[in-house]
């Protein structure tokens, strides 16, 4: 554990290097902070913090730049703050947006991520809602004609699918109303997961007089269900300049499936920032993933966040994160639930 002068003279170099992006020397420290303390004894100090492995020293220059060991501290540090604070002038500017534009909820996480990207001014990435724990609220079977069905899928959190198919039996307009009600009495409420189950295991059973009928329909829902439960990964301000090695960060960023598994690294926390080396991706080792989760009925659901530089504005971009967040669980519990 560091001292506290040790502590108050990295995070002046960390300051200065978030601000200036050069190595920092002992001069700059001394001009820009007031740490009663003289050069020479800064100059000790940072000797000890680079031995220690807070800072590193580029070979074209005697200043000294942190390590990802300090950007670790420094965030751990900066926690116990934000976590305790929330920018609610802040909040309401960023729901009044999104609720403007406000469509779909997939419209209203796209939109989130363009926000964030904006706010932060990084690459923002959201993971949309996942939906295999979340619960179908309704299915709708229509005539469009004689040979064409409109299936509509309609999940507590708001997710909405439609889909046409063709079948080669005529169905009435009652017997559709039949089977819609049939399905929604066996299947409202459940998980996609659990509505999977009951369709292999009592569906085709129980409806024995429609079984020609809903031959054809049921694969239609089970397809539904299924791409309900894809986890869709979104991404905003890609061509923000802020990665060295942009080749490299667009080859992660065009990956759907290494973008889902840095997102998904862990679910749980409701900030979760990995920083440099501690990222399991080798496409952003030198980059920092700052992310947040946002719930629907108190169960997390998705993740939202940005990804920079190390050399980001931590306490900025932490706070710009929650508030997104925080909207988007308030939205989508209010609106989507039809609280």
């Amino acid at each position: 554990m560091l001292d506290d002068r040790k502590l108050k003279v990295l995070q002046a170099i960390i300051n200065s290097y978030i601000a200036s992006a050069e190595p920092i020397g002992s001069r700059t420290i001394s001009k820009k902070y007031d740490l009663g303390v003289s050069p020479a004894t800064i100059r000790n100090e940072m000797s000890d913090l680079e031995d220690l492995g807070y800072l590193n020293k580029p070979y074209t220059s005697a200043g000294r730049i942190p390590s990802d060991k300090a950007y670790r501290l420094y965030v751990d540090t900066l926690m116990q703050e934000i976590m305790s604070f929330v920018d609610f002038e802040k909040k309401e500017e960023v729901k009044k947006i999104l609720l403007k534009e406000m469509g779909e909820i997939d419209q209203l996480i796209q939109n989130s991520a363009k926000i964030l990207s904006k706010i932060t001014n990084y690459t923002s990435l959201a993971i949309a809602p996942q939906f295999k724990q979340s619960t179908l609220k309704h299915i709708q079977l229509i005539s469009i004609d004689e040979c064409k069905v409109l299936v509509i899928i309609i999940s507590e959190s708001g997710a909405v699918r439609n889909t046409i198919f063709r079948t080669d039996n005529f169905i009435s307009d009652e017997q559709l109303t039949a089977i819609s009600n049939f399905l929604n009495g066996k299947l409202k409420g459940l998980t996609l997961e659990e509505i999977s189950n009951e369709i292999d295991s009592t569906i085709f059973k129980e409806m024995y007089e429609f079984r020609s009928m809903i031959q054809d329909i049921v694969p239609v829902i089970s397809q539904s269900l299924e791409d309900m439960a894809e986890i869709e990964v979104y991404a905003n301000g890609v061509t923000n300049k802020n990665i060295d090695k942009a080749k490299s960060f667009l080859s992660f960023i065009e990956d759907k499936e290494l973008l889902a598994d840095a997102l998904l690294e862990n679910t749980f926390d409701d900030i979760f920032i990995t920083i440099g080396d501690e990222n399991p991706c080798e496409e952003i080792k030198d980059c920092s993933l700052i992310t947040a989760t946002y719930k629907f009925g108190g169960k997390t659901v998705g993740k939202i966040g940005v990804i920079g530089p190390t050399r980001m504005d931590y306490y900025k971009v932490i706070k710009a994160v929650r508030v997104i967040a925080v909207n988007l669980s308030e939205i989508i519990d209010y609106y989507f639930a039809g609280k």
